[in-house]
């Protein structure tokens, strides 16, 4: 990975008249790949929706999802304030890429970030670029995925937003487990297909009894030696997440969306995390942008905090 790969840096600085209101832009700044090892988190963005399924627009999800955790504070009430942050800036695409070469470019860097000492949030962009995000780790040890999603995404066929799960199973994935996937949105020959592979958790389930919800997704990736986390902003209910590629009723709250990613994130398995799908010119009044950034912000939290009781 060189500088060169990456461009559209973004201009972080907190806004708020109040010195004592320190929010996100006063704890970030851009980095190179040359320094990134210096933070515990960088963020890399992502700026693509070529092999989304549905509607078009997460391609703007990266700078949104920027501009909303820029304003937000960085004070979490039980681990305290957020540590410093890096920011990679945004991959750069070749307009004529399809979505294999669009894989392909960012495997390439990927694979350099991860073995830095900071743990990436990937900023997307479509889901197809899960499957790059992640698969690097499959290097290094046993890797087991925490999907939130209200879809399976093991799809078959040529790299899609609906393929990265088959392609990573395909590479050689440990374990699986997807948090908040809906009735009536998943096919029979795709839950056939995680029959026997992976773990589904239903947004039903979460809505029940959120606490034996997580020990269900955390014990399907029990043995892994690495986890990756993926959020996919269709896992959220269409009133708190308009702006995705499939909004849908009956997801996840975003209050039990941030629990469950703050008990996961504490997992010291874990190796990257991003936030997928974020499509704001589908948004409403950047409800989905927001959502997202409050994801990004309870992460953080847990990794560059020093009380993550």
């Amino acid at each position: 990975m060189t500088e060169t790969d990456l461009t559209t840096q973004f201009d972080w600085h907190g806004s708020s008249a109040d010195p004592n209101d320190e929010q996100f832009g006063d704890v970030t700044e851009p980095t190179t790949p040359a320094v990134a090892a210096t933070y515990e988190a960088v963020m890399l963005g992502e700026p693509t929706d070529r092999a989304v399924i549905g509607r078009d627009g997460a391609r703007n999800g990266p700078a949104h999802l920027r501009s909303a955790l820029n304003e937000t504070k960085t004070h979490h009430l039980t681990h305290g304030p957020v540590g410093p942050v890096g920011d990679l800036g945004d991959v750069q695409f070749s307009e004529s890429a399809d979505a294999t070469a669009r894989q392909q470019a960012v495997a390439a860097i990927t694979e350099d970030i991860h073995a830095l000492d900071a743990r990436p949030v990937f900023l997307g962009g479509d889901n197809s670029l899960t499957y790059p995000n992640a698969r690097p780790l499959l290097a290094s040890g046993s890797l087991g995925i925490v999907s939130f999603d209200a879809h399976f995404d093991c799809r078959d066929g040529a790299p899609s937003s609906g393929t990265p799960y088959r392609q990573l199973f395909e590479d050689g994935l440990d374990a699986f487990a997807v948090v908040g996937a809906r009735h009536f949105e998943n096919t029979t020959t795709y839950a056939d297909y995680l029959d026997g592979r992976g773990t589904v958790v239903t947004a039903e389930d979460v809505g029940t009894d959120l606490q034996a919800a997580a020990r269900t997704a955390i014990g399907a990736v029990a043995d892994a030696e690495q986890l990756y986390v993926s959020l996919d902003l269709d896992v959220l209910d269409a009133t708190a997440a308009p702006g995705v590629s499939a909004p849908t009723p009956g997801g996840l709250t975003t209050r039990e969306l941030y629990r469950l990613l703050g008990m996961i994130a504490n997992d010291g398995r874990v190796a990257g995390f991003e936030v997928v799908e974020c499509a704001p010119p589908l948004d409403q009044d950047d409800r989905t942008a927001v959502a997202g950034a409050r994801a990004i912000a309870h992460v953080l939290s847990a990794w560059t905090t020093e009380d993550t009781t």
